[in-house]
């Protein structure tokens, strides 16, 4: 039976993003990509991890990048091999969740866990996009078991694996720098034995500083400046007086005004050489240092605007319907139409019932779910909100939403027994 319920949830999560990969087919490495896809270009090309030959990049996460790299050596990154490989990566997630819920509730209920999940309609469509969060989700699925397991058993050991899953998870997505601190709180809190979880969660965030540090290092000695990105102006785009009327017109923050006078980024340089044109000089740190001044004093001087951009961004991270933004490829076709319709059919149930389960589901897994699903939304209160940053985390959601199913059909269960030995 266990085989069984593996075969048909890999089933389940590969055909429908194989019909998509074949419907789509080159779209997908030419439309909306990454700026890792440039990079992993010019690695290969040049063993420079940056957009420019000889000029090192720290402006972006690394891991996709990297991930990217290898079909760029073997060709010009065919779409099939980009898509097969992300379809994989659905797979493994889907896995991961199954083990996940095979902790929580019973087989038949922890399958139907995992097939909810992978067969969410926006997943279903991001999946084999050339977009960096195909990482985050076995990553985020990956770090939720290891956290699981080292609470069951605190060892060292355990707690390193913890680490290592969260520190790659970091090297993916920046703005998950502080969680490892988070889950090793949670992981003293939940354990049986709280004095023997210390030292173990204490080796889960050593763990995962050990694995990000070569990276800063590397920065600090090729770019000039330790740090996961030099990527602030992001964050400045999320952070100014143009900020919320950009997005409340349909806009993301990529369409937010430049800063006036603002110095060329490495993106910029990059488009630059592959044009064969003149390549200006790029001081990513400097910038940094230029966009996080910026963002600090708009914080100091309009906090009222910066709260008015929060509760929008927050909104916009859990809004049920996927976000649209005006830019998007196809307006109004079939893609909009999913957004629109099936996705909120998808969601709203499952918000409805994560929340049931918040108070139903296990104790030490809801607080858990509670505590990662809260730390997106405050990083989404600083930096942006958008359903792409939600999805890598909603399996949680699906998996307190099944805890929920499990007690209400427990206790209809109970009253139709009573009901006939009356």
């Amino acid at each position: 039976m266990a085989r069984a319920h593996l075969m048909l949830l890999a089933a389940a999560a590969a055909l429908p993003r194989l019909v998509v990969l074949a419907w789509e087919q080159d779209d997908i490495t030419r439309e909306y990509v990454e700026k890792s896809d440039m990079i992993a270009h010019v690695f290969a090309r040049t063993g420079t991890f940056g957009f420019v030959p000889d000029e090192p990049t720290a402006y972006t996460q690394p891991l996709y990048g990297l991930f990217l790299t290898p079909f760029h050596l073997l060709g010009d990154r065919h779409w099939l091999a980009v898509g097969l490989a992300q379809v994989a990566l659905a797979v493994v997630t889907a896995l991961l969740v199954h083990r996940i819920a095979l902790r929580l509730v019973p087989p038949g209920w922890a399958l139907a866990a995992a097939l909810v999940t992978t067969l969410h309609p926006y997943l279903v469509w991001h999946d084999v996009h050339m977009d960096r969060e195909i990482l985050d989700q076995p990553l985020a699925a990956g770090l939720v078991l290891a956290a699981l397991a080292l609470a069951a058993r605190p060892t060292a050991a355990r707690g390193a694996v913890l680490g290592a899953v969260t520190g790659v998870a970091i090297l993916g997505n920046a703005r998950l720098a502080l969680l490892p601190v988070v889950v090793a709180v949670w992981v003293v809190w939940a354990a049986a034995e709280r004095r023997e979880a210390v030292v173990p969660a204490l080796a889960s965030v050593v763990a995962a500083a050990a694995v990000v540090a070569p990276w800063v290092v590397r920065n600090a000695v090729e770019v000039g400046c330790a740090t996961i990105t030099t990527d602030a102006r992001a964050l400045w785009k999320a952070n100014n007086e143009e900020t919320y009327e950009t997005l409340a017109r349909g806009g993301w923050i990529d369409d937010v005004p430049d800063l006036p006078g603002a110095p060329p980024t490495p993106q910029l340089a990059g488009d630059l050489w592959l044009q064969g044109r003149p390549v200006p000089a790029i001081d990513e740190c400097a910038q940094a240092e230029l966009y996080r001044e910026e963002v600090f004093a708009f914080w100091r001087e309009r906090p009222g605007e910066k709260a008015r951009i929060a509760a929008q961004a927050v909104g916009m991270l859990w809004s049920p319907q996927a976000s649209q933004t005006a830019g998007r490829s196809d307006p109004g076709g079939a893609v909009d139409l999913a957004r629109r319709w099936a996705e909120p059919l998808w969601a709203l149930p499952m918000f409805l019932l994560a929340v049931a389960g918040a108070a139903l589901a296990r104790r030490p897994f809801a607080l858990l779910a509670v505590a990662l699903l809260g730390y997106q939304t405050l990083v989404a209160a600083v930096f942006a909100g958008t359903s792409r940053y939600r999805v890598p985390w909603d399996f949680l959601l699906v998996l307190l939403a099944t805890a929920a199913a499990v007690r209400i059909a427990e206790e209809v269960q109970q009253q139709r027994r009573q009901g006939t030995t009356r």
